[in-house]
């Protein structure tokens, strides 16, 4: 890695190194296809728009998004067809009730209306909590009764759907300790293999599926499961776990499973991120002008292109609190884990940044083939170019 620049003086949380990352794009150079991101979440025009040009640097052809719906307009406005919408709840609405449960089925229909094609449901331990301050206990349940009758609309309206229902081993021994409250890991994934059963239309398990600590588990659940495909969002969790497994076994889980795994990053984008906030806690962690949103941006696509692409083994420039959650004594909020490159192959990298994307969609009907295929994208390198490019 070239560190091309160093901070003045602290650095902030997504940027530990001091990088200048619009030096690092141009040496990571073109991807070997243009990227479709699976898994972002974009409101406000303004950090939207700072957000397209962090994408157009790092190869990013198309963004999928969990937006507000009453945001959808604008964002469409500011990337157009680089960007397709994943229907929500009104995460902003107090009445929980209402918005989880007759009140997303209306958010599906309009969604669906703009041209989404994916719902999403949001089935965390930690759902747990929501769903009693609504007074229901089993509303967030994957597999409640009004889960089932929103996925019923989803498949209904010819829609595919995404789900997370796992969160990283650190905060099953920590946060989620309460095992007679929240389950253990296993627990959460009784109800995903119901639901996959009983919904046979694509799903998408957020997060390599809530567990990439356990290739192996996710091995099974991908052959007991043929309609199912898992995301690599989440990228502090990803750049973490991923790192600590030995190369070649994340090479040959994707290897193994060619058009199931699409990459994903989470980054979230809000125009909150372009002021300072009075919030001490909130402006240690999250960007607060418009030059420490795109590196904010920045590092997410920075730390996952570099850890699927090249062979790099240094630190992240991403701050992991998780670190520090699991070890006090050891690390501290800003510590960061070791990226270690993972070096996949071009094939590899081409199926895992697109075609497997574009699989995804095929299977949703041929207009929204057509449209995947009129997306811009990059062109891919050419072969002798692409054979010398190999792990960098």
């Amino acid at each position: 890695m070239s560190q091309t620049s160093r901070c003045a003086g602290d650095c902030p949380p997504f940027n530990r190194l001091g990088l200048n990352y619009d030096s690092e794009a141009a040496r990571l150079g073109p991807p070997p296809i243009g990227i479709i991101d699976a898994h972002v979440h974009l409101r406000g025009a303004a950090a939207v728009a700072i957000y397209g040009g962090v994408a157009e640097r790092f190869g990013i052809s198309q963004s999928w998004s969990m937006t507000p719906l009453a945001e959808v307009p604008a964002v469409r406005e500011v990337l157009g067809d680089r960007v397709r919408f994943i229907a929500q709840p009104d995460f902003s609405n107090p009445d929980r009730l209402h918005t989880m449960g007759d009140g997303f089925l209306e958010q599906i229909d309009a969604f669906h209306a703009l041209g989404a094609s994916i719902v999403k449901f949001w089935a965390a331990p930690r759902a747990r909590d929501l769903a009693d301050e609504a007074g229901q206990a089993d509303l967030m349940n994957l597999d409640g009764p009004h889960r089932q009758m929103q996925m019923q609309r989803a498949c209904d309206l010819g829609m595919a759907i995404m789900t997370h229902v796992g969160d990283p081993d650190t905060w099953f021994e920590t946060t989620y300790a309460n095992t007679m409250r929240y389950g253990s890991k296993r627990d959460q994934y009784a109800p995903l293999e119901r639901m996959l059963d009983r919904f046979p239309v694509p799903w998408i398990a957020a997060h390599l599926g809530g567990w990439p600590e356990n290739l192996s588990w996710l091995d099974g659940l991908l052959t007991r499961h043929p309609n199912l495909y898992l995301d690599t969002s989440a990228t502090k969790w990803m750049v973490r776990t991923l790192s600590a497994h030995a190369r070649p076994a994340f090479a040959a889980f994707v290897e193994r499973w060619p058009g199931r795994i699409l990459f994903g990053s989470d980054i979230v984008v809000q125009d909150a991120h372009l002021a300072a906030s009075g919030d001490d806690t909130a402006r240690s962690s999250q960007a607060s002008t418009p030059v420490e949103a795109r590196d904010l941006y920045a590092s997410r696509y920075w730390a996952l292109r570099t850890l699927f692409e090249t062979d790099y083994n240094g630190p992240s420039p991403i701050a992991d609190p998780d670190l520090h959650l699991i070890d006090p004594k050891t690390w501290g909020e800003s510590d960061a884990p070791t990226l270690r490159g993972q070096c996949l192959s071009a094939p590899l990298l081409r199926m895992l940044y697109r075609s497997a994307a574009e699989g995804f969609l095929s299977q949703l009907g041929a207009s929204l083939k057509q449209e995947a295929s009129e997306v811009q994208v990059l062109q891919p390198l050419p072969p002798q170019l692409e054979d010398a490019k190999g792990c960098h």
